[in-house]
């Protein structure tokens, strides 16, 4: 049996594709607004030049570009895209893991018992209204989606296997699948840490030897180095903001612990043993915990 993402209640799927919006819409702002910073500083370094009436034309861009920073930062702090992406995000992700622990037994779903069900809805309105009390628009209250539908068919039928069934489909469909996720975001961050690790010592060397020139009264005018001082804050700042060095030492460390429990889920673990072990598992994978470890990473 497999049990995939297609396999998750439509409230996960909503809260998904709210994250994945919000996510892309917070980060744009942000990189738009350092572009602007950057043009500003680059058109304020320019001659006078040409006029417009009354205005130097690389004045009015400058002028321009920090109105566009503003009116960017208006719109966001007013949208709340960031504060929304990482709610959506850590409701996609709850709901997430406790589907998968209510289908192959995991703790606290596990014993067959008749409770269960309404165990598993209990939990998941009481997570769901934390997350309504910090600002988190549920789609149902909207009318987004539909109410119910919690618990999905393949749930019911992954829930209803024997434990070899659901043991070989978690290990295979959940842990291996989200161990290749660090993977690859390890892998992303490792590129991005080069690449702008380099950009912001290129930067800088170029804004200490223009600042070399002019100490001995040579080389361009203060324009040029104001420019690059801006463009080397700006990539420090998007470096910053994308956190691509604490995210790839929480990601290391979570797909080792995601390996190790790769390996006694299929050799040691009992049945009895089953449901703390997914529990646990489910520990590692949670935002919390990623968040935890990028705060406290060296």
């Amino acid at each position: 049996m497999t049990f995939g993402h297609e396999d998750l209640p439509a409230l996960f799927h909503h809260a998904d594709r709210a994250a994945i919006s919000r996510q892309r819409e917070s980060t744009q702002a942000t990189r738009t607004q350092l572009l602007l910073l950057v043009l500003a500083a680059a058109a304020a370094s320019l001659p006078a030049g040409p006029a417009v009436g009354p205005l130097r034309l690389p004045g009015l861009a400058a002028l321009l570009a920090y109105a566009g920073v503003l009116g960017i930062g208006v719109r966001s702090t007013r949208r709340r895209a960031r504060p929304q992406w990482q709610l959506n995000r850590s409701a996609a992700e709850f709901i997430k893991s406790l589907a998968w622990r209510y289908a192959v037994h995991g703790a606290p779903f596990g014993a067959a018992g008749a409770d269960d069900e309404e165990l598993y809805r209990t939990r998941l309105e009481s997570g769901l209204a934390e997350l309504r009390k910090m600002g988190w628009e549920d789609p149902r209250q909207s009318g987004a989606i539909p109410p119910g539908g919690e618990i999905t068919g393949a749930m019911e039928q992954l829930r209803g296997r024997v434990y070899s069934v659901r043991r070989e489909t978690y290990v295979r469909d959940r842990l291996i699948e989200q161990r290749n996720w660090y993977q690859r975001k390890t892998e992303v961050s490792r590129r991005a840490t080069a690449l702008w690790s380099w950009t912001i010592v290129l930067l800088t060397a170029l804004g200490l030897l223009f600042a070399l020139f002019r100490a001995f009264g040579s080389g361009p005018g203060g324009g040029l180095p104001g420019l690059l001082g801006t463009a080397t804050a700006a990539a420090i700042a998007w470096h910053e903001m994308r956190r691509h060095h604490p995210l790839i030492e929480a990601h290391t460390l979570i797909e080792q612990d995601l390996a190790a429990m790769m390996v006694v889920m299929q050799t040691t673990i009992t049945e009895d043993q089953w449901p703390s072990a997914v529990y646990e598992t489910e520990r590692y994978v949670s935002p919390q915990h990623t968040d935890w470890l990028a705060r406290h990473s060296s």
